[in-house]
C-alpha cells in the first residue's frame, strides 16, 4: 500500500495549493497526472509483466512476439508531456547545501536523499496516518484542509521553497520513486530555476524510469513509480487478461477511464494464473494500435508529442540513458512484425544500477553527448529496407508451416480412412489402442478438424504476408523512385544556377564595358551604346528568371512530394521563358533600328545626347534629343 499512500500524500498537497501555484504545476506538464483518479494497485500484473521483460531488448518478449511501452502511450495514458529538452543535467556525490539552499532542509553529508517525513512536514502533512473509520476521500480533505494552512498563498520567495519542495516529493515519491523510505535529490539541480521546469520531456524520463525499474530483480514485489501506466497499458494491449474495468467514458488522460478489477485470490494464485493466460493467450486479441480512433482536441500535450511518436529514440533521466528499440515492435506502427535481431555492441555504457550520483560530479550532457543530439533530432523511424527482408524470411517460414500442415493432414485423413476400413471390415484395433475403433475414429476425427483449422489459419497468415510483402515493395518502389527523381530535379536546378551565374557575369562585364564607352565616347558611337543598353536589360531580364526559377524549383521540391511533375514543369516553363525572351529582345532590336532610321531621315542622328550619367540603365529612354 505503500505506492497508495505516496499517490494521496502528493494528491493532497497539490489540492491544498493556491490557484497560482497550480497553475504554475499546469505549466510544467504536470496537471493531467492529478486529474487521474486514484486506482488499485495491482501487484500480480506487475509482476507478470516483470515475468516477461527482456533487459538486453528493453521491451517484453511475449509468445507473440516484442512489445514496447511507447512514448505515445505515456502521452495518452498519463498527460506528461514527450517533448522538449532531454532531462539531462549534473549528478553530484552530495546534494547537502544544495538542499539547504533550495528547499531549506536537512541533507545528511555524503547523502543525495532528504528524509520523508521532514519533507512532510514541511508541505503540512505530518498528519499522515489514516485515522479508523475514515474514507478515503475524508484522507485526502483531511490532508489537503491541514497542508493548505502551512503553504503560501501569495507569490514570493516562500511560494517558491513551497513549490520546490512538492516537485521533489511529487518526482522523488510518485513519478521516479524508488525503494526506501528517503526522498532522493538527484533531480534537484533542474528545479533551481523554476521557470525552465517546464522545457523538459519529463514524460521520456518517466518511460526511461519504468525501464530501469522493469529490469530489477524478480524477486522485487513492491511498485515503483506512477503505477497506473503500466497497468493501464495492459489494459487496452491484452483486453483478454481482464484485469481492469472500463468506468468512465470522454475523459483524457486515458488512465482516467479505468479502474483495476478487484480479485480476492492470494498473490501468488493471482501470479501464476496470469502467467499461464499470458502464456496461452490468442495473439489475435492483441491490440497492437489502441489509439487509432482517438483524437487530440482539448489535449496540447498530445498535439505536440505527435512529431516524437513512432521513433526509435534514446531515453534520457540523467544517470539513466536507456533505447527505445521501436523497431522490435513494428506492428504497433501498422506494419507487420518482423523477426529482427538487435546489437548491443553500441549501447549506452552507463553505470552500474546501485550508481545513482554518490560517487563523482557528472556531467551527462557532456557524457551522453551522441544519445543527446539523437534525441533532437527525434531519432529515427522504421526502415523500410528491414521490413522487406523480415517480410520475405516471414513469408518463406510461413510458407514452410504451411506445407508441413497439408503433409500432417493428409497423414491424419489417411489414418482415420485406414481405422474407418478397419471397423467395416470387422477388424479391431482396441487391444493396441486401449480404446474402441469409434472412440479412436472421434479423436482422428478431432485431430483432423483442428489441422485443417491450423492450415485454414497458416493460408490466411500467408496470404496476409504476401501482401504485406507487395504493400512493403510498393513503398520501396516508390521511394526509389521519388529519390531519382528529386536527384534529376537537383541536377536541373543546378544547371539553371551555373546559368544564371554565367549569365550574371556577362551582365557585369557588359555594364562595365557600357561604362567605358560613357566616358570613351566619339560622337558617332550613340547607336553602339544604344545597342548596348538594350542587350543589358535583356540580359538582366533573363537573369532574374532564372534565379526565379532556382528559387521556384527549390520552394516545388519542398511542398511536393513528386519530383518529376516538379522537374516537367520547371523545363517546360525554362523553355517557355528562354523563347520569349528571344522573341522579346529580337521585337526590341527591330523597333530599335526602325527608329534610328526615322532619326536619320529627320536629321537628327548626329546630334543626339546621351542620358545624363546619374540616370538609370536599362530605364527604357530613348537618348533623343529634346
Amino acid at each position: 500500500m505503500r505506492a497508495r499512500v505516496s499517490w494521496t500524500l502528493v494528491l493532497a498537497a497539490f489540492l491544498a495549493f493556491p490557484s497560482f501555484q497550480r497553475e504554475r504545476v499546469e505549466e510544467m506538464g504536470f496537471g493531467e497526472i492529478f486529474r487521474i483518479e486514484r486506482m488499485r494497485v495491482d501487484p500480480a500484473l506487475t509482476q507478470a509483466l516483470r515475468s516477461r521483460w527482456d533487459t538486453e531488448a528493453s521491451a517484453f518478449a511475449f509468445p507473440w512476439g516484442h512489445m514496447i511501452p511507447s512514448l505515445e502511450d505515456v502521452s495518452q495514458i498519463t498527460g506528461l508531456g514527450v517533448y522538449g529538452r532531454a532531462v539531462n543535467g549534473y549528478t553530484y556525490p552530495c546534494y547537502h547545501d544544495l538542499a539547504e539552499r533550495l528547499l531549506d532542509l536537512p541533507v545528511e553529508r555524503r547523502s543525495s536523499l532528504v528524509p520523508r517525513v521532514a519533507l512532510q512536514e514541511s508541505l503540512g502533512l505530518y498528519e499522515a496516518g489514516k485515522n479508523a473509520g475514515e474514507s478515503e476521500d475524508e484522507y485526502l480533505a483531511r490532508l489537503a484542509r491541514v497542508s493548505r494552512r502551512e503553504l503560501a498563498s501569495e507569490p514570493g520567495p516562500q511560494a517558491d521553497l513551497d513549490l520546490r519542495r512538492f516537485l521533489v516529493l511529487f518526482l522523488g515519491r510518485l513519478l521516479f520513486a524508488t525503494r526506501g523510505d528517503a526522498v532522493h535529490c538527484r533531480f534537484l539541480p533542474l528545479l533551481d530555476d523554476l521557470g525552465e521546469v517546464g522545457g523538459y520531456a519529463w514524460g521520456v524520463a518517466f518511460l526511461a524510469h519504468q525501464f530501469d525499474g522493469l529490469s530489477a530483480s524478480e524477486r522485487q514485489t513492491s511498485t515503483s513509480g506512477f503505477y497506473p501506466f503500466l497497468q493501464v497499458w495492459a489494459y487496452l494491449h491484452l483486453p483478454a487478461l481482464r484485469r481492469g474495468d472500463l468506468t468512465r467514458l470522454g475523459l483524457v488522460p486515458i488512465a482516467r477511464l479505468w479502474d483495476s478489477h478487484r480479485d480476492t485470490r492470494h498473490l501468488v494464485d493471482q501470479l501464476e494464473r496470469l502467467q499461464e493466460v499470458i502464456y496461452s493467450y490468442p495473439y489475435l486479441d492483441v491490440v497492437w494500435q489502441p489509439y487509432l480512433g482517438e483524437g487530440d482536441e482539448g489535449q496540447p500535450w498530445l498535439a505536440q508529442a505527435r512529431p516524437y511518436f513512432g521513433r526509435s529514440v534514446w531515453l534520457h533521466a540523467l544517470n539513466l540513458v536507456l533505447p527505445l528499440n521501436l523497431f522490435l515492435t513494428q506492428r504497433s506502427l501498422g506494419l507487420r512484425q518482423s523477426v529482427v535481431e538487435f546489437s548491443i555492441r553500441d549501447r549506452f555504457r552507463r553505470p552500474g544500477r546501485s550508481f545513482r550520483g554518490l560517487h563523482d560530479m557528472t556531467d551527462w550532457r557532456e557524457r551522453a553527448r551522441e544519445q543527446i543530439e539523437n534525441w533532437e533530432q527525434k531519432g529515427k523511424g522504421v526502415d523500410v529496407t528491414g521490413e522487406i527482408a523480415s517480410l520475405r524470411a516471414l513469408l518463406q517460414s510461413a510458407v514452410q508451416d504451411r506445407e508441413a500442415a497439408q503433409r500432417q493432414t493428409a497423414e491424419l485423413r489417411s489414418e482415420q480412412e485406414r481405422v474407418r476400413g478397419t471397423e467395416a471390415g470387422g477388424a479391431s484395433s482396441s487391444r493396441s489402442t486401449g480404446g474402441s475403433p469409434s472412440l479412436l475414429e472421434a479423436r482422428l476425427t478431432g485431430a483432423v478438424l483442428r489441422a485443417e483449422e491450423a492450415q485454414r489459419h497458416l493460408e490466411e497468415r500467408e496470404r496476409d504476408l504476401e501482401l504485406a510483402h507487395e504493400h512493403a515493395m510498393e513503398l520501396q518502389s516508390e521511394r526509389d523512385r521519388f529519390r531519382g527523381e528529386v536527384q534529376t530535379t537537383r541536377s536541373e536546378r543546378d544547371q539553371l544556377r551555373i546559368r544564371a551565374e554565367a549569365v550574371e557575369a556577362q551582365v557585369a562585364e557588359m555594364a562595365r564595358e557600357l561604362v567605358t564607352l560613357r566616358v570613351q565616347r566619339p560622337p558617332g558611337d550613340q547607336e553602339e551604346v544604344t545597342r548596348l543598353r538594350a542587350e543589358l536589360l535583356a540580359q538582366q531580364t533573363l537573369a532574374r528568371g532564372l534565379q526565379q526559377i532556382v528559387t521556384d524549383i527549390g520552394r516545388s521540391r519542398s511542398r511536393s512530394r513528386s519530383g518529376a511533375s516538379v522537374s516537367r514543369a520547371t523545363g517546360a516553363s525554362v523553355g517557355q521563358y528562354l523563347a520569349g525572351s528571344s522573341s522579346r529582345q529580337t521585337n526590341e532590336e527591330e523597333e530599335r533600328h526602325r527608329q534610328g532610321e526615322g532619326s536619320a531621315h529627320d536629321g537628327r542622328g548626329g546630334g543626339e545626347m546621351l542620358p545624363p550619367p546619374d540616370r538609370r540603365e536599362g530605364s527604357g529612354e530613348s537618348g533623343g534629343g529634346q
